[in-house]
């Protein structure tokens, strides 16, 4: 766990609960860093999501989670501390762009289910007209240039991270990620099959030649 989502998350609250959970507190708070910088690691295994949970807060501080899905790398890196990504136009109820505008901050929860990790990010968020920055534009829309629903952009500015443990994260998988799994078996039972027709031919060759010489 990184010192500054520590930091941010081991609250007086959370040292009760441990003191009364376990004796004494089971961390020290460390002293406020500087937000976290991604590192070769966190993008790479951004850049390879096709899907996160994003939490927000409404302004009475009811909390608030959505799934987002699009392409593979959807989600960008625009920097070391600093993600993008293009957002889809949908039921048209826009909670998490009004959650925004009064309280700026949120969470992402990123999963690989395969491999049995997860990262989780602090942050604020901003949301950007399509048309306000057109470089950004452009660079979020790389990814899926098709795209033709994509009604606004989303900033989101880090400020810390952490990488759970994968306990209790039960494997799951795509379609796609099945399909190439499947794709060695699939290609030997072809050649199987192509190796059984070509050991059958003789009997039936046989069979054909009997049948011909019989009065």
């Amino acid at each position: 766990m990184s010192q500054h989502y520590l930091h941010r998350h081991l609250t007086p609250a959370v040292g009760e609960a441990q003191q009364e959970a376990y004796g004494q507190p089971t961390y020290a708070v460390p002293d406020a860093p500087e937000p976290d910088r991604l590192g070769a690691r966190e993008i790479a295994f951004i850049g390879a999501r096709d899907s996160f949970y994003l939490a927000s807060l409404t302004e009475t501080g009811a909390p608030y989670i959505q799934h987002r899905g699009g392409p593979v790398g959807f989600l960008r890196v625009l920097d070391a501390r600093t993600l993008g990504f293009a957002d889809y136009g949908g039921n048209r109820q826009l909670l998490t762009t009004g959650h925004l505008r009064a309280d700026p901050r949120l969470a992402l929860f990123l999963m690989d289910y395969p491999n049995r990790r997860r990262l989780k990010l602090d942050g604020t968020g901003e949301v950007v007209p399509l048309d306000a920055e057109p470089a950004l534009r452009d660079r979020l829309l790389q990814v899926d240039p098709g795209a033709a629903e994509v009604e606004r952009l989303f900033r989101i500015h880090v400020e810390a991270f952490d990488w759970n443990c994968p306990q209790f994260i039960t494997p799951r998988f795509s379609a796609a990620q099945v399909e190439s799994a499947m794709q060695p078996l699939q290609q030997r039972i072809a050649e199987l099959e192509a190796e059984v027709g070509r050991l059958r031919s003789p009997e039936r060759d046989r069979d054909s030649a009997e049948a011909g010489a019989s009065p």
